[in-house]
């Protein structure tokens, strides 16, 4: 594996940098206080090709390859004080989009995926009130009916939920054949039956809306199925592998910014006649940052170069999301404690990481559920 970039990689990912700075630190911390979703950052995201990075031109993205593609969202993440808009831009990428894109039909594709690419939000609903990390305990039905399905039940804790147009989600449409009688729709807000929560308060992330599906009596066409009927469980596995590799490509880019910020103040910050850089324990924190930042991106290249090669990545998708998630809480902690009294009032904008942080260990599946993952594969449940 080269994980050496070359000069038109680096280029872009400086592009990501300055577009970010330029354009999305626009009152950060009045939309963390008030819950606000970035709606005009966001459509600047999509004018610039976020949205479309690692897809085919054909559908208005840029055909970068996944190497590439997770360099520029790190370079989104170091520019972006949010840390919100970054994950609901790769929430929406590696899961909503992907589905799409590798189960849908063309003509699926040229109506819903070009629509993402462009800015439409999207939202991707499995969990449900009573199935979490038992993902395939859906309670949500799909009943067959002339010319498509009527979908009844809930999907709670979706990202983007509350603000979202289109969304992938997932019904069983045959209980007898337990998770392989999973099948998978795309729905729009314009289908009779379906409805929103209001956004949900949660500790961080406080800019990505998060909320509950409705469905009641929700009629959805046949040409709207995604995938076969009964391939819900391998549509769900491969849009985990993308979002559990790739969905905290940007939050690597902030832990590299956090440690500059943290050498930066260590060196001109003064305590007791000397820099506090000079002190063994703010030292080793720098150290411990930079140990997990830099483990972090060979965690993140090796899925990348893995999908790029067409190769198996369920491990790595799962390690990469375990040791990432958890990285970004410890290296904000880190961050906090150097900034000391500063690290906990709210204007200095430093205490916001590990808020937006916490939930990393709980999304895409848990830490827990990631263990199990890794010690199945090497067969040990």
């Amino acid at each position: 594996m080269n994980f050496s970039w070359s000069k038109e990689q680096l280029e872009l990912k400086k592009k990501a940098i300055e577009f970010s700075e330029t354009h999305l630190n626009q009152d950060v911390s009045e939309k963390d206080r008030g819950n606000i979703f970035p709606l005009e950052e966001w459509k600047k995201c999509a004018e610039f090709g976020v949205l479309g990075w690692p897809f085919s031109k054909s559908y208005g993205g840029s055909g970068f390859d996944p190497l590439t593609t997770v360099l520029m969202l790190e370079g989104l993440g170091y520019g972006c004080k949010d840390n919100g808009l970054p994950f609901s831009l790769n929430s929406q990428l590696w899961s909503t989009q992907m589905a799409i894109n590798a189960f849908g039909t063309e003509d699926q594709k040229n109506k819903y995926l070009k629509k993402l690419i462009s800015g439409t939000i999207g939202a991707f609903g499995i969990t449900e009130e009573g199935s979490g990390s038992d993902t395939y305990a859906l309670e949500m039905t799909a009943d067959k009916v002339e010319g498509g399905y009527i979908l009844t039940g809930e999907k709670h804790y979706i990202t983007l939920a509350p603000i979202c147009e289109i969304a992938v989600v997932f019904a069983t449409t045959n209980a007898k054949l337990g998770k392989w009688g999973i099948t998978a729709f795309i729905v729009d807000n314009t289908m009779e039956g379906f409805t929103v929560s209001e956004v949900r308060d949660k500790v961080g992330m406080r800019t990505t809306p998060m909320g509950n599906l409705y469905f009641k009596n929700c009629f959805v066409p046949d040409e709207n199925r995604l995938g076969r009927e009964g391939s819900g469980l391998s549509l769900f596995s491969s849009a985990m592998e993308s979002e559990r590799g790739y969905i905290f490509a940007s939050q690597i880019g902030r832990m590299e910014k956090q440690l500059e910020l943290s050498i930066d103040y260590a060196n001109n910050r003064q305590s007791f006649g000397q820099s506090i850089g000079k002190n063994q324990s703010i030292s080793n924190r720098i150290a411990n940052m930079r140990l997990r930042l830099e483990t972090s991106k060979m965690h993140l290249y090796k899925v990348a170069y893995l999908d790029h090669s067409d190769l198996p990545l369920m491990k790595e998708a799962a390690m990469a999301k375990l040791y990432i998630s958890e990285a970004f809480v410890e290296s904000s902690l880190d961050f906090i404690r150097i900034f000391g009294a500063k690290g906990v009032v709210t204007e200095y904008e430093v205490e916001r990481d590990l808020r937006d942080g916490l939930g990393g260990l709980i999304y895409s599946g848990t830490s827990d559920i990631q263990r199990n993952i890794i010690a199945k594969l090497d067969g040990l449940l």
